[in-house]
C-alpha cells in the first residue's frame, strides 16, 4: 500500500526540476454552448462568396456580440473573404466544418496598427484574426482559416530579385492569427493554411493551449516565405499538442526580442514553461528553433514527436547583436528524418548593433536530447564562437544514421555528457 501511495505522488518535472502544473494535462474540447450567444454571420447579411471582401460586415457582427456582453462568432459552411478582424473581450471564433475564412490578397484590406513582429514593437499590418487583451479567447471548429498567400509569396520572390537585401517585412504581408496580451486561451481543431507571413503568433500570452491543429504552407511549387507555424513571443505556460505542422520556415519558433539592449526593453521577454508533445512535423526549416529574435527561453519540453523531412531537429540561433540565454531544454522520444540533429551557430540575418561596439555574450546550457532515432546528414552541426558559451549538454540513447562522418569531439561544450550513442555512417 505504501508503494502505491508513493507512486501516486510522483509529479512530472520541468527540466529545471520544478513541478509541471496539472493544467498541462487538462485537455478539454471547447464547448461553444457555454460561451454565450451564437452569432452566425449569415444571419446578419453576410453571404457565401469568395470574391467579395466583407471585412466591415464581419467586424460589425463581432462588435454586436461584444456590445451584447459577448458570444461566439459562427462561420458556417462556405467561403467568406475578409481583411483584418479584431475580436473583443468576451467574443470567440468558431468555424463549422466546411467553413473557410479566407484572407484578402490585397494588403490595403489590412489595418496598419501598432503590433509586434520580428522582435520589435512597431507600426505594421494587422493579421487576419487579431485578439488583444481578450482573456479566455478561443478559436475552434472543424473549419479553415486560409491566408490566401500565393500572391504575396510571388511578390516577395520578385522583390528579392530586384533587391537581394530586402527584409521579410519589406514585402508587405499580413500574418494569419495574432493573439497578444491574453490569458487562458485555446485554439483547437481548425486548419490554418497558406498564411502570407507568420501563421500563428502569440505575444505576451499566458496559459495558452494549441490543440489538434493542422498548419500548412507550401514548400513547392511556390515557396511560402517566413510562414512559421507557431511563433511564441515572450509567453508563459503554453501547451502545443496533437498538431500537424508543415511550413516553408520554422515550425515552432521561440521569439522574444533582439538588439544589444533587448533584455532591458519591457516590450520584450522570455518564454517559459513550454510543452510541445505528440505532434507530427512535415517539411520545415527548424522543428524547434530558438530565435532568430529571442533573449531567454527556459523550461522547454519537446517530446513524443515524429519528424518528416525537416532541415533541423533542434536549432539554436545565436545572434551576435543580442544577449541570449537558452536553458533547460529537453528534446526526447523523437523519430524520423532531418538534415541536422542539432544546429548551433551564429545567426547574422539583419545584424544590427545599433551603434554599440561590443557584442553581448550569450549562453546555452542544460540542453538534453534523448531517446531519439533519426536519419540525418549531420549529427552535431555545432560551431564554436567567442560570442557564446555552451555548457551542460547531454545526449542519451541516441540512434542516428548519418550521410556524413559524425564527430563528437566538441571540447568547447563544457560538461558534455554522452551515454548510449549509436552512429551509423557511410
Amino acid at each position: 500500500m505504501f508503494q502505491i501511495h508513493a507512486t501516486a505522488q510522483i509529479k512530472e518535472l520541468f527540466p529545471d526540476g520544478t513541478i509541471i502544473p496539472d493544467w498541462f494535462r487538462q485537455i478539454e474540447e471547447t464547448q461553444i454552448s457555454t460561451l454565450g450567444k451564437h452569432f452566425k454571420i449569415t444571419d446578419y447579411g453576410i453571404i457565401n462568396d469568395s470574391t467579395i471582401v466583407q471585412t466591415e460586415e464581419i467586424q460589425t457582427v463581432i462588435d454586436k456580440a461584444y456590445a451584447s456582453g459577448g458570444g461566439v462568432i459562427i462561420i458556417p459552411q462556405g467561403t467568406y473573404l475578409s481583411g483584418s478582424l479584431f475580436f473583443k473581450p468576451g467574443t470567440h471564433l468558431h468555424l463549422e466544418e466546411g467553413a473557410v475564412l479566407k484572407g484578402s490578397d490585397d494588403i490595403s484590406d489590412f489595418l496598419i496598427t501598432t503590433t509586434r513582429i520580428e522582435g520589435q514593437t512597431l507600426k505594421y499590418f494587422a493579421a487576419l484574426v487579431n485578439a488583444d487583451n481578450v482573456n479566455g479567447f478561443t478559436i475552434s471548429g472543424r473549419g479553415t482559416i486560409n491566408g490566401n498567400g500565393l500572391r504575396y509569396w510571388k511578390s516577395f520572390w520578385l522583390r528579392t530579385k530586384v533587391n537581394s537585401q530586402c527584409t521579410n517585412m519589406d514585402e508587405m504581408r499580413p500574418r494569419l492569427v495574432y493573439i497578444s496580451n491574453c490569458k487562458n486561451i485555446q485554439i483547437s481543431d481548425v486548419r490554418l493554411i497558406n498564411s502570407p507571413f507568420w501563421t500563428t503568433h502569440l505575444y505576451k500570452c499566458e496559459n495558452a493551449k494549441l490543440l489538434n491543429l493542422h498548419i500548412f504552407s507550401p514548400e513547392t511549387p511556390v515557396k511560402a516565405p517566413s510562414t512559421d507555424a507557431i511563433d511564441l513571443d515572450a509567453c508563459t505556460n503554453v501547451l502545443i499538442k496533437n498538431c500537424y505542422m508543415s511550413v516553408n520556415d520554422d515550425a515552432v519558433a521561440l521569439k522574444g526580442g533582439k538588439g544589444p539592449s533587448a533584455d532591458e526593453d519591457n516590450n520584450n521577454g522570455k518564454n517559459s514553461n513550454i510543452i510541445i508533445e505528440d505532434c507530427i512535423f512535415g517539411f520545415c526549416h527548424g522543428v524547434l528553433t530558438c530565435g532568430s529574435e529571442s533573449i531567454h527561453n527556459h523550461n522547454i519540453i519537446f517530446r513524443r514527436i515524429c519528424v518528416e523531412n525537416a532541415y533541423n531537429l533542434l536549432w539554436l540561433k545565436m545572434r551576435p547583436d543580442t544577449p541570449q540565454n537558452y536553458e533547460y531544454i529537453t528534446v526526447e522520444d523523437v523519430k524520423g528524418s532531418a538534415q541536422n540533429f542539432l544546429l548551433v551557430r551564429p545567426w547574422t540575418q539583419f545584424f544590427d548593433m545599433k551603434g554599440q561596439t561590443e557584442s553581448p555574450l550569450s549562453y546555452s546550457s542544460n540542453i538534453t536530447m534523448r531517446n531519439i532515432n533519426l536519419k540525418c546528414h549531420n549529427f552535431l552541426n555545432v560551431s564554436d564562437s567567442k560570442q557564446y558559451n555552451l555548457s551542460k549538454f547531454t545526449f542519451e540513447n541516441i540512434n542516428v544514421e548519418t550521410t556524413k562522418k559524425a564527430s563528437i569531439e566538441l571540447d568547447y561544450i563544457k560538461d558534455l555528457k554522452l551515454k548510449n550513442i549509436s552512429i551509423k555512417t557511410p
